[in-house]
């Protein structure tokens, strides 16, 4: 799950509006699993999950449908990526969280090629380590580079006023007066800024402003962390059949019928549509399925 592991922590944050809920998030999904963090800013919760828990949630929860764990994690990846790309246009998905007890279950709603589809991420609280390697120490290291922004600033800022002085000297003169600006205080500066731009800085809100502004610099801090770890572990090259996937542009699934269960479902959920089974590994034509009438538990 090492790959899951870095492919999260190189996303960026996202902010998603779930009813009252603001939240962020980020996903990674990959052909043998996913890995989710979700935090409402006084908590962070986490699911990862391999291809058996793929399978198995996916059985209770579309008792009828049926397909490879790559087809279930394919539809996920086009239903999540429009949420945390752009929270007001969520696409055709529902979602919706329930906090119980101290998880957090993120709820998808959807369907999938004409049938219902239904998905319940379980996350728990993610461990210490987990919350100071995605959220502690990228933003520590966000920090210190922000510093480190502001100082060559504040050099560059004092070498133009070097050279306006050495222009003026030499009998420049500006052509439009409003262009003049006074030699640069860096204590004067930071008194000002502290008192007038402070307190806006500091409103973090409901994250949105961290997750909108800072995704480039919060990817650049994480990927220099990877490169360093790296450099101490003889990793090799990921497969190219765990990349990330691309986007979808059809949904694979299934291409033939089974008898209707009988036993109970776990969870609740329709249970009108016929059921269908996977078909190879590779991304199966959709077949129509004709709709039988169910007897027993429906009947």
């Amino acid at each position: 799950m090492e790959e899951l592991e870095q492919g999260l922590l190189m996303q960026p944050w996202a902010w998603v509006q779930l009813a009252e809920n603001s939240l962020l998030a980020k996903v990674y999904i990959t052909r043998q699993g996913y890995a989710l963090l979700v935090s409402d800013l006084q908590q962070v919760w986490h699911e990862q999950v391999d291809t058996s828990v793929i399978s198995q949630r996916a059985k209770e929860l579309n008792k009828r449908l049926t397909a490879p764990p790559e087809a279930f994690l394919c539809h996920l990846d086009d239903l999540l990526r429009p949420l945390l790309k752009d929270a007001s246009c969520p696409g055709t998905a529902t979602f919706s969280c329930d906090h119980v007890e101290e998880a957090l279950i993120l709820r998808v709603r959807s369907e999938l090629s004409g049938l219902p589809f239904y998905w319940n991420f379980h996350c728990i609280l993610a461990s210490p380590s987990l919350v100071s390697q995605h959220l502690i120490r990228p933003l520590m290291g966000m920090s210190l580079a922000l510093q480190c922004q502001v100082r060559d600033l504040t050099t560059l800022l004092h070498m133009k006023d070097l050279e306006i002085q050495d222009y003026q000297e030499s009998g420049a003169t500006l052509s439009r007066d409003r262009l003049k600006t006074e030699p640069f205080e860096e204590n004067s500066f930071l008194e000002r800024f502290m008192v007038e731009k402070l307190p806006e800085a500091c409103s973090v809100g409901d994250g949105r402003p961290f997750a909108t502004n800072l995704q480039s610099m919060y990817m650049a801090v994480t990927r220099q962390a990877i490169q360093v770890g790296q450099k101490h572990h003889d990793a090799g090259d990921p497969e190219t059949s765990s990349s990330a996937f691309s986007h979808r542009t059809d949904n694979q699934l299934l291409n033939q019928v089974e008898e209707p269960v009988s036993s109970t479902p776990s969870l609740p959920g329709p249970e009108t549509e016929p059921t269908v089974s996977s078909g190879p590994m590779q991304r199966p034509q959709l077949l129509k399925v004709k709709r039988k009438k169910l007897r027993g538990l429906f009947s």
